[in-house]
C-alpha cells in the first residue's frame, strides 16, 4: 500500500499564500496526493497570522509547520494553542506554548507522525538537542509513518540528521534555507530525503525579500523589516512515494511550478 506525501517549502508574504491557494488544489489533484505538508512560518514574511493558517488549510495543508519565526506574529499563539495541525520545532523548550509534533489520520486509517523540529548550527542556540529530541519524540505513541520537517541553515546538519534517522522515520525534508536543493534520494534503510525543499513565493527575489532590501544589508545599511518582493511567483515541492507496509520511501520526486 503506497501513498504519496507532498511536502511544500516556506511559504512567503501574502503572494506566496495566494499561489499556493491557486496551485495546491491542481497539484494534489494531478499527482494523487494523500497528505501535504507545508512550511508556513514565513506566510507574514517574519512569523504566520491566523488568516493566512486558514488560507493554507483551506488550500490543501494537512499540517503546517513552523521555524525559527514560530513567535515573531503572536497572534498565532492561541491559534496554535486550539489548533493541533500547527506545529512548532519541538525543541524548543518546554517553556514555549504550542505542539511539536503530532499523529495525524492519514488515508486508508494509517497512523502518520509528522514532526518539527529546527537546527542549531548558525541558528538561535537556545534550543534542545534535535537528534536526542527526536529519539525521545520516536518513543511516544505508535505512527505507522514519520515524516520530519527539519528546520535548519547548515546541509551538514540536515544530512547528519537523515542518516541518523534512516530506518526508523520514512521522510525527513529540510526548509529555511528556501533554496531548492537537487540531492532527492532514498537511503539504505528506507527514508526518502531532501536537503531543502526550497520555497513558494516571489521568484524575482533574494529568498523571498526584495533584492535592494539583501543587497542594503550585506553593504552595511541600517537594517530594515524585511519585504517581500514584488512580481511573479514559484511553488518549490517534493513529493514522497511511502511505501506503508514495507515502511520506507519508494520514490521521491521534486515538483516545482514556476
Amino acid at each position: 500500500m503506497n501513498i504519496h506525501i507532498l511536502a511544500v517549502g516556506d511559504v512567503v508574504g501574502d503572494a506566496g499564500v495566494d499561489f499556493l491557494a491557486r496551485h495546491l488544489p491542481a497539484l494534489r489533484k494531478s499527482h494523487g496526493v494523500d497528505f501535504t505538508v507545508v512550511c508556513g512560518e514565513n506566510a507574514a514574511c517574519n512569523g504566520l497570522l491566523p488568516a493566512q493558517a486558514d488560507a493554507i488549510f483551506s488550500a490543501g495543508a494537512d499540517v503546517i509547520t513552523m521555524g525559527n519565526h514560530t513567535w515573531d506574529k503572536q497572534q498565532i499563539v492561541k491559534y496554535m494553542e486550539r489548533n493541533p495541525y500547527v506545529i512548532r520545532p519541538a525543541n524548543y523548550t518546554n517553556r514555549a506554548p504550542g505542539r511539536g509534533w503530532g499523529i495525524f489520520d492519514g488515508p486508508r486509517g494509517l497512523r502518520i507522525r509528522v514532526v518539527d523540529l529546527i537546527g542549531r548550527v548558525a541558528m538561535d542556540t537556545n534550543f534542545d538537542n534535535p537528534f536526542t529530541k527526536m529519539d525521545w519524540i520516536l518513543k511516544q505513541g505508535e505512527a505507522d509513518i514519520t515524516l520530519v520537517d527539519f528546520h535548519a541553515e547548515a546541509t551538514s546538519e540536515k544530512g547528519a540528521m537523515a542518516w541518523y534517522l534512516d530506518g526508523r522515520a520514512q521522510a525527513i525534508w529540510g526548509t529555511h534555507t528556501h533554496v531548492p536543493t537537487a540531492d532527492c534520494q532514498v537511503l539504505p534503510k528506507g527514508l526518502g530525503f531532501v536537503t531543502d525543499l526550497g520555497m513558494t513565493g516571489p521568484s524575482q527575489s533574494v529568498i523571498g525579500i526584495k533584492p535592494e532590501q539583501a543587497i542594503n544589508r550585506f553593504l552595511g545599511g541600517l537594517p530594515r523589516r524585511f519585504e517581500p518582493a514584488p512580481g511573479p511567483c514559484k511553488l518549490n515541492a517534493v513529493l514522497f512515494e511511502i511505501d506503508a507496509a514495507a515502511k520506507c520511501c519508494a520514490n521521491i520526486n521534486r515538483i516545482d511550478i514556476v
